[in-house]
């Protein structure tokens, strides 16, 4: 039985990717001891050591990881053992080309990078399965082995392949899928343009083609090769699962990542991982806030790991600022908030040579002990060691957004009437609101139950299954409060239109009928008129017929004008509402806050303005979180005495918080 991760790591996990492969052998002794001083209790190790472990093909190494896992052991720091799998090694592109990943023009890619492999290769699988099962019993019964990380960064470089066999695949997938080619075109709408399909052989790849490619098409496409790669990790997992079946098994996700549907990724990890690296410009790191809330998410409200962000600064942005004084503590300490268990860093010791040689570590390059970042890291992870009670916390939200991967997929195809609109856009307009407000936020998948929350949100949820629709529909009618956005309810799974008027699995449901779209160009606006003041509103209006719900916004201008902008609809014992257009933040700001205040939905504390505040529970203790993204202090006022974790003191009346900095409160929770 698969063990915990608490068990396995009963702290807050806090260390990095540590690559002593690129150092000399006299340096892992003197990392070991500066990993000790500061705190860090967890590494990642061999996630590019392919080329090291096997030097050529069936000729293992493995006595310079040996020697590094008993230094770590030794001064009790645990491993999460990579696989190694990430960055397939020379020798074996040129034994085996056809493992290379092939590009859109028929090219091969090269070895000379990483993330070159094709999925669907089946003499890449093959040399996969080799050395996992060759990791496995080698390192499977060591006491050091916390937790085994699998690849890296699926589909990071390369989330499509067109190579001969990952052809043959598709056309696999899509007999699996469809059993008949009757079946697959009707699925595909293939009377379309004399697309009809006789025999499986005729279907290529949506791609060369001189104008638009089928959609339907290039959904099946996009959900084959996040399934293709889904199932080399699996290939991974279950050889970890059979050969260490205590062991956790985790691969790490990333921030705004399209090509992968992680709801249906984390099903089969133990542990959700993922990497963030906020861009200093960004002020007020809310996009990255809500990656948090998503992580947390995708398993139930499960603590999740912060598997790798910077110290300091990366190397392929534009321009690489670095994290001034305070934020990257700061920053990692919002990811605690909400739900992160693990605090860790790419990496450990900047390298010295290779392409991300001038990203930041832990232990930079000049490899002072007393300089800023390493002292940062120092203070952060001492201070970690003092929060061993919140492991295993969570989040109680009651508002969740839903959120789902093939709806991004298919509401970004071309081919729309508004071929700008960003799904996560939209996604981030309705959570920022919420953030704003420090409202705890879950997301959720649309066929989940989401009874238990009173609000739910749905962003432009273009796709929508009759099952999707049906949730929605029980949700509101058992007292939810739902709303919808613009362009939701528009198409099935196929990416066919759903008929008998926009948006006909819920027209019922919102009580509305939308007769047809009005896009604005970049430079068009309206105004929305609610409660007598007006608010700006840009990029899309619907024109909507009401069947049952009352208005409660209208278009000031243009030929739609008095016509309903935003409704709600009375629905059994619940409410659904509608907001056909894009407004500015300060309506949603003032829409949403009204329901909240209705619905006495409220923050754990109030606060200034740009203080972050969210809750974590245990059985019998409440853990708050006040982040102040302010460069000056703010005092906020107490209910009650608490304890102050970090400085290990009670607190009562009121607490300061200086600027760039934090308090964490705990106070016990009565029975």
């Amino acid at each position: 039985m698969v063990k915990s991760i608490p068990e396995m790591v009963p702290h807050i996990a806090f260390g990095g990717d540590y690559n002593p492969e690129q150092w000399d052998e006299e340096v892992w002794l003197e990392d070991a001891k500066l990993m000790q001083e500061a705190g860090v209790n967890l590494v990642s190790v061999a996630i590019f050591s392919w080329s090291m472990i096997e030097r050529n093909e069936d000729q293992f190494d493995f006595s310079w990881l040996d020697r590094v896992i008993s230094i770590l052991h030794d001064h009790g720091i645990g491993i999460s053992l990579a696989t190694a799998t990430a960055s397939p090694p020379a020798w074996l592109s040129k034994k085996y080309p056809d493992i290379l990943a092939v590009q859109p023009n028929g090219v091969p890619y090269q070895p000379g990078s990483r993330q070159h492999y094709s999925p669907n290769s089946k003499r890449f699988r093959n040399s996969v399965e080799k050395l996992v099962k060759k990791m496995a019993e080698r390192y499977g019964n060591h006491p050091a082995l916390k937790m085994w990380h699998v690849n890296n960064e699926y589909a990071c470089h390369l989330a499509e392949c067109y190579s001969d066999e990952s052809l043959e695949a598709f056309r696999k997938w899509l007999r699996d899928k469809y059993e008949t080619i009757d079946e697959l075109n009707k699925s595909w709408g293939t009377a379309f343009w004399s697309q009809r399909y006789n025999e499986w052989d005729e279907i290529q790849f949506p791609v060369n083609l001189p104008t638009f490619y089928n959609p339907s098409q290039k959904l099946d496409y996009k959900r084959f090769m996040n399934d293709s790669i889904f199932d080399l990790y699996l290939l991974e997992k279950n050889i970890l699962r059979e050969m260490t079946p205590d062991i956790p098994i985790f691969t790490n996700f990333m921030y705004e990542f399209k090509p992968l549907n992680y709801f249906q990724w984390a099903k089969e990890l133990d542990l959700v991982t993922w990497d963030s690296y906020p861009d200093p410009r960004e002020g007020k790191p809310y996009r990255h806030a809500m990656h948090h809330d998503l992580m947390r998410s995708l398993k139930n409200g499960q603590p999740f790991y912060l598997m790798e962000q910077v110290t300091s600064h990366v190397n392929w942005r534009d321009i690489n600022l670095t994290k001034g004084p305070g934020e990257m503590r700061l920053w990692s300490y919002s990811n605690v908030a909400r739900g992160g268990d693990g605090v860790m860093y790419f990496q450990w010791r900047q390298g010295r040579a290779g392409a991300e040689k001038f990203h930041g570590a832990m232990v930079p390059h000049s490899n002072n002990p007393e300089s800023r970042t390493y002292q940062e890291v120092k203070q952060l992870g001492n201070e970690l060691k003092k929060l061993d009670d919140l492991v295993g916390a969570t989040t109680d939200a009651e508002v969740a957004i839903i959120f789902e991967w093939e709806n991004w997929w298919a509401v970004e195809h071309e081919g729309k009437p508004h071929n700008k609109l960003s799904y996560l856009d939209q996604v981030y307009q309705y959570y920022k609101v919420l953030f704003e407000q420090n409202i705890a936020v879950d997301f959720v998948h649309p066929e989940q139950d989401v009874s238990k929350y009173k609000v739910v949100i749905a962003p432009m949820l273009y796709l929508m299954t009759d099952k999707t629709a049906d949730n929605l529909q029980s949700y509101t009618s058992a007292g939810g409060n739902l709303i919808v956005t613009f362009f939701s309810g528009i198409a099935d799974e196929n990416d066919h239109i759903h008929l008998g008027g926009y948006p006909a699995p819920i027209r019922k449901l919102l009580g509305i009928t939308v007769e047809e779209f009005a896009p604005m160009a970049d430079e068009q606006s309206n105004m929305i008129i609610s409660n007598g003041q007006e608010h700006r509103t840009t990029h899309w209006a619907d024109i909507i017929q009401l069947e049952g719900a009352k208005a409660a916004a209208y278009f000031k201008d243009d030929w739609y004008h008095s016509k309903p902008a935003v409704t709600v609809n009375n629905f059994g014992k619940g409410r659904a509402f509608y907001i056909g257009t894009n407004p500015e933040e300060a309506y949603l700001n003032n829409f949403i806050h009204g329901l909240l205040e209705e619905l006495k939905i409220s923050s754990p504390m109030q606060v200034p303005n740009n203080v972050e505040v969210t809750e974590r529970k245990t059985k019998d203790q409440s853990f708050i979180f006040i982040l102040n993204h302010n460069r000056t202090e703010v005092t906020i006022n107490l209910d009650k005495t608490y304890f102050n974790c970090l400085e290990s003191k009670d607190v009562s009346e009121t607490v300061t918080v200086p600027g760039t900095d934090l308090v964490i409160l705990r106070s016990d929770i009565k029975s």
